[in-house]
């Protein structure tokens, strides 16, 4: 896909992966819908792109993506201002393994993706008056793996592949234009990995491992599954010591 004139929607775009997608997007000229729950640095984010890339091709909208009404008025607002979507990018994620957090994990992570994958799918497919376009989902090279401290995590990241390889394989999206991809990176220098002072051994061997990639990097393979026609139901695994390579089913 060409991504100048198109137009995107990143969630969870204020900071870490999903600033840098969206950065990306915008360089080569698309027109981004940035939203995140987290209305102050969401609004920092739109005031830099905006000096950067033009008032008019970025609007913010704060969206809480566990909220069914919250996503349909973003996407509303994604119709109003830019007329359709072409390239949808399901990234909003947090950690949350204790009894208080884990179910938020699974709304955020495994939830919110499949909330958004349908509402830009219905958006986008041809049958419907869409022009098409591409999904990408994020996931994480933790569902390709076993992750003993991190179960719930591991279990949201394994559904987001499954549910993404599954709809690219449906004729919903075949016959109407629409691909569906998977990214699948270690870690990421972002807010979500400790710093060295708090990771624990079992992270610091796997950091050792798989080595600490920049946001600007795991956006490479990101604009690689957007820009690829070819790469449909497509899982990408990002490290930075392995570099990118496509998973084989």
């Amino acid at each position: 896909m060409k991504v100048s004139g198109k137009v995107a929607m990143v969630t969870g775009a204020a900071q870490g992966l999903g600033k840098a997608f969206a950065a990306s997007l915008l360089a080569n000229g698309a027109k981004v819908v940035i939203s995140d729950v987290n209305s102050e640095t969401g609004e920092a984010t739109l005031k830099e792109f905006q000096d950067k890339y033009g008032e008019d091709n970025v609007l913010f909208v704060k969206t809480d993506v566990t909220s069914q009404a919250d996503m349909e008025a973003t996407f509303q607002q994604v119709r109003a201002r830019f007329g359709g979507l072409d390239i949808m990018s399901n990234n909003a994620g947090i950690m949350g393994e204790t009894s208080d957090l884990w179910e938020k994990a699974v709304d955020v992570n495994l939830k919110g993706v499949i909330r958004g994958t349908n509402l830009a799918l219905d958006m986008m497919r041809q049958d419907k008056g869409g022009r098409g376009g591409v999904i990408v989902n994020t996931a994480s090279i933790a569902g390709l793996m076993v992750v003993p401290t991190a179960a719930v995590y591991c279990a949201t990241k394994h559904g987001v592949i499954g549910f993404s390889r599954s709809w690219a394989a449906s004729p919903v999206c075949t016959d109407n234009g629409v691909r569906v991809n998977a990214l699948c990176p270690s870690f990421v220098d972002t807010a979500m990995v400790p710093p060295e002072s708090e990771a624990g051994e079992e992270l610091k061997t796997f950091l050792d491992e798989h080595g600490l990639m920049s946001v600007e990097y795991v956006a490479e393979g990101f604009m690689d599954l957007v820009q690829d026609d070819a790469r449909n139901g497509a899982v990408l695994k990002m490290g930075q010591i392995v570099g990118k390579v496509y998973v084989e089913y």
